[in-house]
């Protein structure tokens, strides 16, 4: 930053007017942060900080009254048979379910068949064995998460539960990955409220690094990382978002995106289907909860949620730690972050926690 002359000011003033220029351009530097699990460095671009009303974004609007969704209750027909239901009254198949879990018509993996590794010269493949299924949340149509009771909520983390706990059995499959598209903006391609579980016959490489950035933590210190992440952030209180007898909803200390929110279970635990059922009653409260922070503050933003848990056949880990990511849909990545596996966020995570914490919403 260019600075005036000395000759402009007094011989009093000018060093404290220097001295004032230099701490505003230290204060607007951008910053460098390593995520401590992935060793994954993130630029925070203080010098750009957004506050969100300052996020170009498409809203994501309340749902309208369906014609033809194959996802409504009286239209069971128009999607593969049932695999999970809860349901207060009718048979498989037919009306009267408050959850419904059905593979994915168009799946992005085929369940039947053997993997048949095999290489191709120095390449390696195998077929594209895994399961595709949808969560269907609810038969209301109009109902967005943000709406739903605490008890509803609580039924598609027992159906995410259930499912995984029945796809383990498979042993063509070593990982599962439960996720959520909310609006168009997330990649969601329906409006009917449902999530996605994907099983499948390989551990992701983005799992694999939380995984071996955990052990290699664990391997120094003896400690898990995301129990010491969760013992400084309830003490700082900086990035802390809101907390309960079981769950920490916080900003993480190096975020890719403005605005990612984290929750966390206190009790160390690596798999999510080995949850006790008050920790997922209570995550059901929290989700609601920090939805409706996230959609009163960003005015209903697209996001996308993922449950990241230990790998399938994998004894408890005493190194990892099952959590939920929400990311609200505010940036894209452009070349640099491709070029780089760099992320730039323009949003300071101690800022955004102090967004969410201000919303009034319990």
């Amino acid at each position: 930053m260019p600075f005036p002359s000395a000759g402009r000011y007094n011989t009093v003033s000018a060093p404290l007017q220097v001295f004032a220029r230099l701490q505003e351009a230290l204060h607007t530097l951008p910053e460098l942060r390593k995520d401590p699990i992935t060793g994954r460095w993130v630029i925070i671009a203080t010098d750009r900080a957004r506050r969100p009303s300052d996020f170009i974004r498409q809203a994501v609007s309340k749902p309208t009254a369906p014609r033809l969704c194959p996802f409504c209750p009286g239209h069971e027909q128009k999607t593969p048979p049932e695999v999970l239901a809860f349901r207060q009254s009718g048979g498989a198949n037919q009306p009267g379910w408050s959850v419904r879990v059905v593979p994915n018509k168009f799946p992005a993996l085929g369940i039947e068949g053997d993997l048949d590794r095999q290489g191709d010269g120095m390449y390696d493949k195998m077929n594209g064995i895994g399961a595709h299924e949808v969560i269907i949340e609810s038969p209301e149509h109009t109902l967005t998460m943000a709406d739903m009771t605490e008890h509803q909520i609580e039924q598609v983390l027992w159906a995410f539960r259930d499912r995984i706990n029945d796809l383990k059995r498979d042993q063509r499959f070593r990982y599962i990955v439960l996720f959520k598209n909310h609006g168009e903006g997330a990649g969601a391609t329906l409006e009917h409220p449902h999530s996605q579980l994907i099983a499948l016959p390989v551990t992701p490489k983005r799992v694999q690094e939380e995984l071996d950035g955990a052990r290699l933590y664990f391997d120094f210190k003896e400690r898990c990382v995301y129990c010491d992440i969760i013992r400084q952030e309830t003490t700082a209180g900086g990035r802390l978002v809101a907390e309960t007898d079981r769950l920490v909803v916080m900003q993480p200390w190096a975020p890719r995106f403005p605005f990612e929110t984290w929750i966390l279970p206190k009790h160390h635990e690596s798999h999510f289907e080995s949850a006790e059922n008050a920790t997922l009653q209570n995550l059901a409260w929290v989700l609601r909860s920090t939805i409706r922070k996230i959609d009163k503050v960003l005015e209903h933003p697209p996001f996308n949620f993922i449950v990241h848990s230990a790998p399938l056949g994998e004894n408890p880990m005493a190194h990892y730690h099952w959590h939920v990511e929400i990311i609200p849909k505010l940036t894209k990545g452009a070349g640099f972050e491709w070029g780089t596996g760099f992320y730039i966020n323009p949003t300071p995570p101690e800022e955004s926690a102090k967004f969410l914490r201000e919303t009034g919403l319990a």
